[in-house]
């Protein structure tokens, strides 16, 4: 099938996301310091998130960045206790936080109602204010991506990404953090520069049976992110791990030309990545490198280079965009259609 990319809904989508940043940023800063206040009145110190897939993914940089930067414990809730053995967790004085682009599926909304009927503050990041979880939820964060007609979500994902982030910067309360944030919408774009090379890279890995994508800390959430595009454009079998979970037995899986694709921004755990590139590379892996550090691209059998200048806690944002890319490009080199995934639609509901 010959795909011709620029005519998808994907492609459009993924250039989209600078644009949608920049609006997501300017008008959701009083809604986003609004709930940031309501969580410090409140004397909140704990968060559980309820997502699912991409906006699960997001979840995990939530655990990191509110974690790292403003010192709450975040945990991931477990939907099914809510909807199957209806056993629901006290939450206590905690925020609870529903991501879902469609705010449809039935198990989020009742992780959020549940908790707004205990007590709990409740806040609902989506695209969809109107939904069943905004109506569910006292604040509701709009991403304000405009309809994202691919079923790959990749708009949405940085949108969440970014609420997160100015959530973040807003209970910080540093203008520092704030004016790093509302440079992403320009790094994002520079980002986008690395199409042309993943263009050209994509047809060496047409038959690629599977493959695993690595990263730790902030960008832990990007190699599952990138390994959810893989799976659901291209049919491979991917499998995500942070760095150090996979030194714990699923190293024994490396073999001579064993595709890893590794996140390895510069930052504080820059020197762990490196050491861990290295051993790799000592059991022959083919490693495809995404980061701005030249000693990691250096490592690389394919360096997919990143902007400079994005500070480590922002770098999920630039990082899995050459990711989007790679995936794209290589359901095109293998004939499928990006916009019609084989099995999938664009709204899952569960319960």
């Amino acid at each position: 099938m010959n795909i011709q990319l620029e005519t998808t809904h994907l492609y459009r989508e993924i250039h989209e996301q600078p644009e949608v940043l920049a609006r997501l940023l300017d008008a959701e800063h009083s809604s986003v310091q609004a709930l940031a206040d309501a969580i410090q009145d409140r004397g909140i110190d704990h968060v559980v998130i309820a997502a699912r897939g991409t906006s699960d993914n997001a979840a995990r940089y939530a655990q990191y960045l509110l974690g790292a930067a403003n010192r709450l414990v975040v945990g991931l809730a477990t939907p099914s206790l809510f909807t199957i053995y209806r056993q629901p967790p006290r939450f206590g004085n905690c925020l609870v936080l529903g991501v879902s682009q469609s705010g449809k599926s039935p198990d989020i909304v009742s992780v959020v109602a549940e908790a707004k009927r205990q007590g709990a503050l409740t806040a609902a990041l989506t695209n969809i204010p109107a939904s069943d979880l905004g109506r569910a939820a006292e604040y509701v964060l709009d991403l304000h991506a405009g309809e994202e007609k691919s079923v790959a979500a990749t708009k949405t994902y940085t949108a969440q990404l970014a609420a997160i982030a100015l959530l973040s910067a807003c209970l910080s309360g540093g203008a520092a953090r704030l004016g790093m944030l509302h440079q992403a919408p320009q790094h994002v774009a520079q980002a986008l520069a690395v199409e042309e090379r993943v263009a050209r890279v994509a047809e060496r890995y047409c038959y690629m049976e599977s493959c695993v994508t690595i990263g730790r800390g902030y960008n832990y959430a990007t190699a599952f992110e990138l390994a959810l595009k893989v799976q659901e454009l291209t049919y491979t079998v991917v499998s995500p791990y942070s760095s150090a979970d996979f030194l714990h037995g699923p190293l024994a899986l490396v073999e001579r030309g064993f595709p890893a694709i590794v996140i390895a921004p510069s930052g504080k755990m820059l020197p762990e990545m490196l050491v861990f590139l290295q051993t790799l590379s000592q059991r022959g892996a083919e490693l495809v490198v995404i980061s701005d550090a030249t000693e990691a691209l250096q490592k690389a059998r394919v360096a997919l280079p990143l902007p400079d200048g994005v500070p480590e806690w922002l770098s999920p944002l630039t990082g899995i965009v050459p990711g989007q890319l790679l995936a794209m490009y290589l359901a095109r080199a293998r004939g499928y259609d990006p916009d019609h995934p084989r099995s999938l639609r664009k709204v899952t509901e569960t319960r």
